[in-house]
């Protein structure tokens, strides 16, 4: 009775915490659920208009992709001088008929433009109903004269990554009602509306249902002396506690057996990594990431636990060999315990993070809570992971030696220490397969951008994660049984 009256409460104690996060979670995400903003890619520049003078109109025709156009900028050139007098942008739409409709006009003092910089125009009243409008932009200068004029820059490709893109198939740029070789240096910033944010209630509901619902089945189950495989991961994680804390913290203590800072090194090492890593690429190479120690400290602190996680984990079978062929215990508590000692180590590697963001003076939004999120799908993903790398280990021996060179490979193609902008467009598909690229750009998004990322980003880290554990555990299940055969 007392078992079923515990599997009750933990059922409807599960229902209640979730109906909590639902409810915090849409508080904090509620903006990046309805909405999505949107940037284009801008044309490279490759040459200049010249100054604009009184009596030159420059015309630039596009299509705006976004539900809501927002704003633009165009990039711009003083010649490395302060000018004086105005630049105007007008911006049309263009109907059917070829007639112009004014959305806004903008006029930009020129004395306070820096050189070769992008002038941002925001639009008053975002232009609703924008995707698929044919706009215009004019660029002007009424008191433009020679030696005291701006220009803007234009170009025909795109950059993506380190790879230049033809603009093909473009509108070019007129200059006095003449073509000119290529496009206006041109980004649009919009907003795209998310259908998930319009019925995000309806899924939170329809899941709790289906929580209740999985909760009453296992308890109509106890009930009736039946067993499935969420009883019995219940049942075995409570009757293996006392063992599953006594391994992890075996493994914990282990690492740091006769060291003599000991668990310090948890602080210590991702930041020992950081400034090594800083002073390569904020120096040699000029990365111009914004608040690059804090980018770079994220991907150390979380790739270090996949890393750590896995090392540890691929000997979980072997390591406990002695245990495994005297004691029965579910074998997969052993691979488990290596992750949750790992995970244990990457807590106490987020004092320094935490540190290092109050240092940068980064702004802390209530977006930080939702990186336990990534955390969670990130260690579900590494216990899928260890439960296969494990169960290889016994068979094959020098699976720990392929793993090595493996998570070297896995550690350059994922963007700890490098921006993602680099990788060529051609490469981003299978770039995006990475699923740590995931995992780690969510924790930037909410720790940087302070921010909750788009719907789409919590199914992807869903995906890998569930999927992950799914596949891992399938494998160790057919396997575990012959462990005994080869240890």
């Amino acid at each position: 009775m007392d078992k079923k009256w515990n599997l009750r409460r933990g059922c409807v104690l599960a229902l209640a915490i979730y109906a909590a996060l639902a409810v915090l979670f849409y508080a904090i995400a509620k903006d990046q659920l309805r909405t999505r903003t949107d940037s284009t890619d801008s044309v490279s520049p490759s040459a200049s208009t010249g100054e604009i003078l009184a009596g030159t109109r420059l015309e630039q025709q596009f299509t705006v992709q976004s539900d809501r156009l927002t704003g633009f900028s165009v990039l711009c050139g003083t010649f490395g001088r302060q000018n004086s007098g105005k630049l105007h942008m007008a911006l049309y739409e263009q109907t059917d008929s070829d007639e112009k409709i004014l959305i806004e006009d903008f006029a930009v003092d020129v004395s306070h433009m820096q050189d070769n910089a992008w002038q941002v125009m925001q639009l008053t009243e975002p232009l609703e109903n924008a995707a698929g409008k044919n706009l215009l932009l004019e660029v002007s200068s009424p008191d433009g004269v020679l030696g005291n004029a701006v220009t803007v820059y234009y170009g025909d490709s795109v950059s993506a990554g380190r790879v230049e893109v033809a603009s093909e198939g473009w509108t070019p740029l007129s200059q006095n009602g003449r073509q000119k070789e290529g496009t206006l240096c041109l980004r649009t910033v919009g907003e795209t509306d998310l259908w998930f944010g319009q019925y995000y209630w309806c899924f939170a509901a329809g899941a709790g249902f289906l929580l209740a619902l999985y909760g009453w089945r296992l308890c109509r189950m106890e009930k009736k002396g039946r067993t499935c495989l969420g009883l019995k991961l219940i049942h075995a994680f409570s009757r293996y506690r006392f063992l599953i804390q006594q391994l992890g913290s075996r493994d914990f203590k282990t690492k740091y057996k006769r060291s003599v800072l000991g668990i310090v090194w948890s602080f210590l090492n991702p930041l020992l990594t950081m400034l090594v890593q800083y002073v390569v690429f904020s120096t040699i190479f000029k990365s111009d990431i914004p608040n690059f120690p804090v980018y770079l400290l994220t991907g150390i602190v979380l790739f270090n636990f996949f890393s750590e996680a896995c090392s540890m984990g691929i000997t979980s079978i072997l390591g406990n060999a002695s245990l495994i062929t005297k004691v029965y215990v579910p074998k997969y508590i052993y691979p488990v315990t290596r992750v949750l000692s790992s995970g244990i180590n990457m807590l106490f590697s987020l004092v320094p993070l935490l540190m290092m963001i109050f240092l940068t003076k980064t702004a802390l939004t209530p977006a930080i809570l939702l990186l336990p999120f990534s955390l969670a799908c990130l260690i579900c993903f590494c216990t899928g992971m260890v439960l296969v790398l494990s169960a290889a280990m016994v068979f094959f021996r020098d699976t720990q030696f392929l793993w090595n060179v493996l998570s070297m490979i896995w550690m350059y193609a994922t963007p700890i220490f490098y921006p993602e902008s680099i990788i060529p467009a051609r490469f981003l598909t299978i770039y995006k397969l990475n699923p740590l690229y995931h995992f780690i750009r969510f924790a930037r998004t909410v720790i940087m951008d302070g921010v909750s990322p788009e719907p789409k980003a919590y199914l992807i880290c869903f995906v890998f994660a569930v999927g992950s554990l799914i596949i891992g555990g399938l494998i160790f299940r057919k396997a575990q049984d012959k462990f005994v055969l080869y240890l």
